[in-house]
């Protein structure tokens, strides 16, 4: 079986695998900028929101769990907050792209589910791609500019 580690396409312009020697390493970078800033920005909005304000929308949204709503606010707003800050940075990676592809998940199953795909329509497109984002980032880790590589040390 072939190595897919290996097997790069040859490129149609070779000229530009020196570009792409140093590009390649700042990708990651850039997808885990783009990921931790939306989620550290929706963690800030609950924050504004309060968290009796957001246990109170996800009471609109998930009524059946309404005893759990308010430790959930708590839950969601550290999880997307520092989380989406320590993705950026790139410190506790996996732990946090694993806690926001769960919180996602849930959000894509239990409360967007059932109104269709369209984000638009409160669906479900938005909180699946961010979800799959998430759980890239558990997978792959921080990468080579990130605070868990500098330290060392990475769940």
């Amino acid at each position: 079986m072939k190595d897919i580690n290996k097997a790069e396409p040859a490129l149609i312009f070779p000229s530009l695998r020196s570009f792409y020697d140093w590009a390649i390493p700042f990708s990651w970078l850039i997808v885990r900028f783009g990921v931790g800033w939306n989620l550290a920005v929706h963690g800030y909005g609950k924050i504004l929101r309060g968290m009796p304000g957001q246990a109170k929308l996800l009471d609109q949204s998930v009524p059946y769990l309404h005893s759990v709503n308010l430790p959930l606010s708590y839950f969601l707003t550290f999880v997307e907050g520092v989380g989406g800050i320590c993705i950026i940075l790139g410190l506790f990676t996996r732990f946090f792209g694993a806690a926001n592809a769960i919180e996602m998940g849930f959000l894509t199953f239990v409360v967007y589910w059932g109104t269709g795909f369209s984000w638009l329509a409160r669906g479900y497109e938005y909180t699946l791609l961010w979800g799959f984002m998430c759980l890239a980032i558990a997978l792959r880790g921080g990468g080579p500019y990130s605070l868990d590589r500098l330290i060392g040390k990475e769940l």
